[in-house]
């Protein structure tokens, strides 16, 4: 299965608790770090729900 890219491109300082849950679940702890997921529609949801705080690197 194809799998994506997922780099934290804003601070989580300021934003909603649940939305900083979101990002320790998809293993993104610190600015600039860089995790690889499956592809799937969960690991989708996860980046639309902090969509302005990430970017997502298709490949």
């Amino acid at each position: 299965m194809a799998t994506i890219k997922i780099k934290q491109t804003k601070s989580r300082i300021g934003a909603p608790k649940d939305q900083k849950k979101t990002l320790d679940a998809l293993g993104l702890t610190k600015m600039q770090r860089v995790v690889e997921h499956e592809d799937t529609p969960s690991i989708r949801g996860l980046v639309r729900k902090v969509q302005h705080l990430v970017t997502v690197i298709e490949g």
